[in-house]
């Protein structure tokens, strides 16, 4: 099925897969940000599902200088202030829970940034005369994370929060596009790995792990089984994982209808690397033998880059073994308008 070009081209109405190739570009669109130079205590980042990723993301890479927390409901923490940088995302301009944690910002007189496609939060921007960042259009705001990280990394510069990337960046345009000419639809599965991942992973629950370097990418790759394959799925990270998930495992037979996916990173701490393997020897025989992912990458930004392509393609191609169109997110529309 999966090399069947003419069935991916009727299922894939609005070209996922192509998104997923081209995606690296992304990384070369230059934002214009405002100087945002003074002095910051804090960075505080408000967004929801595919908005909030790029935070989750720049928190590892580049990192900021000072603490960096990212908000996913409708308030701000206390200690928001003057000194505070905070940034509010959303791809649609229109989510209600950043709309009510920029209100709650810009009544504790903070410094604002407003990161999104258009929507409220532009006409906010504007009547605020707050910073505005674009986000390039995108099919859905989890194919637009790229764009998104660059915008990220720009502003935290711009406030002086975050060294030049220049030369990182390139590097990274330049491996993750060599790297997924190995997963492209024209790859037969035989030679394809993330064809034969998404195969692995049909017909069950998925459970993702990885170490703080790559929990935001084993986070993302929940939200793309959820979306691109419509598939329920789960993440966690290490060491956490080990003080309370790993017994969660041990009780019942290893016939458990999940699969499971360890993001492993030859950048980790090595006890952190240690800790997946003293736990896949424990349950063996009690959970579902982990496929097992060296992270490819030769810093930090590449590895991200390449898990976040990787777990792109697989998932895409999850979804069309599902028989779905990866790209639509029809149900969370739904939910909203009944939200009202």
């Amino acid at each position: 099925m999966l090399d069947d070009l003419k069935y991916i081209h009727q299922r894939d109405g609005q070209d996922a897969l192509g998104v997923a190739e081209r995606q690296a570009t992304q990384l070369k669109h230059e934002f214009s940000v405002p100087d945002l130079g003074g002095f910051y205590k804090n960075v505080v980042f408000a967004g929801m599902g595919g908005s909030a990723l790029p935070a989750l993301f720049a928190k590892v890479w580049p990192g900021a200088k000072v603490p960096f927390e990212v908000v996913r409901n409708y308030h701000v923490p206390a200690y928001v202030g003057p000194d505070t940088l905070f940034i509010a995302c959303s791809y649609s301009g229109n989510t209600e829970e950043t709309l009510s944690a920029l209100d709650e910002a810009v009544k504790a007189r903070a410094r604002i940034v407003v990161m999104a496609g258009g929507g409220k939060l532009k006409e906010l921007a504007e009547a605020g005369s707050h910073a505005f960042v674009l986000v390039p259009k995108a099919e859905q705001p989890r194919y637009a994370v790229l764009y998104m990280l660059k915008a990220v990394e720009s502003i935290l510069k711009a406030a002086g929060l975050a060294p030049e990337q220049g030369r990182e960046i390139a590097e990274g345009v330049e491996f993750l596009a060599g790297a997924v000419k190995a997963w492209l639809p024209t790859v037969p599965m035989s030679d394809n790995p993330a064809k034969k991942l998404a195969m692995e992973l049909a017909g069950k629950s998925v459970v993702i792990y990885g170490g703080p370097l790559m929990a935001p990418s084993a986070y993302k790759w929940k939200i793309n089984v959820n979306e691109n394959a419509k598939n329920v799925a789960w993440w966690n990270e290490l060491p956490e994982f080990d003080h309370n998930e790993l017994i969660g495992w041990t009780s019942h037979p290893v016939q458990k209808p999940y699969a499971v996916v360890e993001l492993r990173s030859s950048l980790e701490n090595p006890r952190i690397l240690r800790r997946f393997e003293v736990a896949e020897k424990l349950l063996s025989g009690r959970r579902p033998a982990p496929h097992v992912i060296s992270v490819q990458g030769n810093d930090l930004l590449e590895q991200l880059l390449w898990a976040i392509g990787y777990g792109d393609f697989v998932t895409i191609y999850l979804g069309l073994l599902n028989g779905v169109n990866p790209a639509p997110v029809d149900f969370v529309e739904k939910f909203k308008k009944e939200l009202g």
